[in-house]
């Protein structure tokens, strides 16, 4: 029952619709009074010989037009009831889906795909059927037993009504204790299940690796042992739950048993007609389905209540990373970065020390250095993915933490080492951020990223469905369509993550060119590990252990000894050994010998 109080938020905003249901539900019931009623009248009418055909038919025909007007109520107030109960889904799941987009990679870390898929999908779906089959049950099972037992009691006979209820206040516990252990079963059944989605997430989305290594029986098994321990813990609630009918039927078997054996009794001395005993049971017979519903309403809202603390506990998880209220002014600025100490959450070796530089419009910075030096956790500083531990990060002079996320991140484009694309068409997906951009927008874009030429080639050219992850498309394919999707925001600041890794040193030279173009009034930050892609940067920071060891542009690092200058000249012979034919190989291990 703890459910209707965690939802009350939303019935007293939607009391209009559960209010009418409620009133409809008690007409409904006064209605469905009348028939037992009636039908003692024509019983006793009937035995005493004094009914004539005429109010027979009469009475009948009351009982018709009952039975067709409680109908089409009905109608009317599982329109009103569900139809809040579904408003319901959509603004859980609306809040769901703000929620983690709000959230950042901390939180990701501590939550898998599978669970938050089963959390919006399955828990929302028992939190909604509670909030409409629930409250059904709960007012038709109050409202008809009360009734049903106020009429049983005053009309008929208040001493046969209590002995017919004797069983009922040891069904109320029981059902109660039933209510208890279905409540923890059902939350472990739904971690089981989130589980289950976990794997068959992972699963489908590694499908190729999976079979590249032949592993197919050995994720089968895997998958079947989830399968396996989800349904045993599913059985555990059927088992609470088939345990609720029985006991519901052995006390309606009994409180038939006392209510015939003691009517039978009171007819036998005179208490009671043969007409009033008949409408007694039959009233009994109506109070079968308050008592299944209040069972079936303990089913559904322990489960609902389970599901709702599921949901709810990520409703209530605050982002590790606080919005800040301060508008960023229009116009471009300054970035300033220092960069004491930061340490990821929960890891008190810091990730990065040391570090700072200011970047202007129109400069170019390039991050190097060898892998998990602290490139990628400076950029995701710099977006506010995590806040800096000791130290600031500025622009136009004000303090990231203290500027509107939406603002900041407005600000920004940033293409990943590892590109994600929807299963859409390729002009939609470099639209991404700009619905609205024209064809000749997104064309352009293309073009910068060196991209046109390989999209003219698909099928269908712009309008080929990419697949899921973009699976028809090649990895540079790939990179060169983020970067077109990030290029067509227009954005003050651009980030590449290593976006350059998967083209060929042609093509890097070619998109390099045009970004020098393209950003000649912007701020572009370049992360890479070839180091041909760095050559045109304003300034060079190369990374080890997390903090700066070297500064400077490229002709002042390759000609200082250190990590950039062994590892250019390395990269160079490397690609002097690709492109140079075998007889002039030997030429050019001499010419680097001394090196």
């Amino acid at each position: 029952m703890r459910l209707f109080a965690q939802l009350g938020w939303y019935f007293r905003r939607e009391w209009r619709r559960y209010l009418g249901a409620v009133a409809l539900l008690i007409v409904i019931a006064i209605l469905q009074l009348l028939p037992p009623k009636l039908v003692g009248i024509i019983i006793d009418g009937v035995t005493s010989k004094q009914m004539t055909s005429t109010v027979l038919f009469g009475w009948l025909g009351l009982m018709l037009v009952t039975a067709i007007v409680v109908y089409l109520l009905r109608y009317v107030w599982r329109v009103l009831l569900f139809g809040a109960s579904y408003q319901l889904a959509v603004e859980l799941r609306q809040s769901f889906f703000k929620q983690l987009s709000r959230q950042h990679p901390a939180f990701y870390l501590r939550h898998r795909t599978g669970d938050l898929i089963a959390r919006a999908t399955n828990d929302v779906d028992r939190v909604v059927f509670a909030a409409g089959e629930g409250v059904l049950t709960l007012v038709d099972s109050m409202v008809m037993g009360l009734a049903v037992l106020i009429v049983m009691a005053i009309q008929i006979s208040w001493e046969l009504t209590l002995l017919s209820l004797v069983p009922m206040p040891i069904m109320a516990m029981v059902i109660k204790r039933y209510g208890d252990q279905l409540h923890q079963r059902f939350k472990t059944a739904q971690a089981a299940f989130s589980s289950l989605n976990d794997q068959a997430q992972e699963s489908l989305t590694s499908i190729r690796m999976i079979k590249a290594f032949g592993l197919e029986n050995h994720q089968s098994s895997q998958f079947a042992d989830v399968a396996a321990d989800t349904g045993v813990k599913n059985m555990r609630v059927a088992r609470v739950d088939a345990r609720f009918d029985p006991t519901i039927y052995v006390a309606i078997g009994m409180a038939n048993l006392l209510a015939i054996g003691g009517g039978s009794w009171m007819v036998v001395n005179g208490h009671l007609t043969l007409g009033q005993l008949t409408s007694f049971v039959m009233y009994l017979g109506l109070m079968i389905w308050p008592m299944l519903a209040l069972a079936w309403m303990f089913n559904i809202v322990e489960r609902g209540s389970a599901a709702y603390s599921r949901i709810r506990s990520l409703l209530e998880e605050a982002p590790s990373v606080v919005d800040g209220e301060t508008p960023l002014p229009a116009g471009r600025a300054r970035l300033e970065v220092h960069i004491d100490d930061f340490h990821y959450p929960e890891n008190n070796q810091p990730a990065l020390h040391s570090v700072g530089f200011t970047l202007r419009p129109g400069q170019m910075l390039g991050l190097c250095g060898p892998t998990g030096s602290g490139k990628s956790t400076l950029l995701g500083l710099i977006q506010r993915q995590f806040d800096v531990t000791q130290g600031d990060i500025h622009y136009n002079g004000m303090s990231l933490k203290t500027i509107r996320l939406d603002d900041w991140r407005g600000r920004m484009a940033v293409v990943s080492q590892t590109p994600f694309l929807f299963s859409d068409t390729v002009a939609q997906n470099i639209a991404l951020g700009r619905p609205e951009a024209t064809q000749a927008e997104i064309e352009t874009a293309a073009r910068l990223a060196s991209v046109h030429d390989d999209i003219l080639r698909l099928p269908q050219g712009y309008e080929t469905e990419v697949g899921e992850r973009g699976v028809m498309l090649s990895g540079g394919q790939k990179q060169r369509i983020s970067i077109a999707r990030a290029l067509l925001l227009q954005a003050e600041i651009l980030i590449l993550d290593d976006a350059l890794s998967a083209v060929d040193g042609r093509t890097e030279h070619q998109i390099l060119h045009n970004l020098r173009e393209w950003g000649s009034d912007r701020t572009v930050i370049i992360s890479a590990h070839r180091l041909s892609a760095l050559t045109e940067a304003s300034e060079i920071l190369v990374f080890s252990s997390g903090t700066v060891t070297q500064r400077g542009d490229h002709n002042h690092l390759s000609s200082q000894p250190g990590w950039y200058r062994d590892m250019y000249r390395y990269q160079q012979l490397e690609a002097a050994l690709d492109d140079v034919p075998a007889e002039k190989l030997s030429q050019v291990l001499v010419e680097n010998k001394d090196d």
